[in-house]
């Protein structure tokens, strides 16, 4: 499965999740209560993903793994992109996707987080 799918996959099974295309087409925008969290783009041909991280978690990554670098036309501090790449652990991607979207929740209203607490109970 492709790391595009993987992504896109991981993010719609989370509560209040929604896809754009704000800035055209193949550049798919994840948003949870219209706070982006995923990015599913390309650069030269290459597939990747943005990701919103801690500063740590993202030194960590891209020390750690070679297709993970400083989030392409984003904060450098606060994203990761990830490349495709065969060396690709799908469950990796998946927990970062789920890490991405917490980040950003936790950073919402208390109203907000609330009503996604609910919406994952009953889930």
């Amino acid at each position: 499965m492709s790391l595009h799918r993987i992504a896109a996959k991981a993010a719609l099974a989370l509560p209040e999740v929604t896809c754009s295309q704000p800035f055209g087409e193949g550049c798919d925008v994840y948003k949870v209560m219209d706070k982006m969290f995923l990015l599913n783009s390309s650069l030269s041909g290459r597939v990747l993903s943005n990701l919103k991280v801690t500063p740590d978690h993202g030194a960590m990554l891209r020390d750690i793994y070679p297709y993970i670098h400083a989030g392409w036309h984003m904060n450098k501090k606060h994203w990761i992109s990830i490349y495709e790449d065969e060396n690709l652990e799908p469950d990796l991607v998946i927990d970062l996707v789920q890490n991405s979207y917490e980040l950003v929740v936790s950073k919402l209203s208390k109203q907000q987080r609330q009503r996604i607490a609910v919406l994952k109970a009953i889930s």
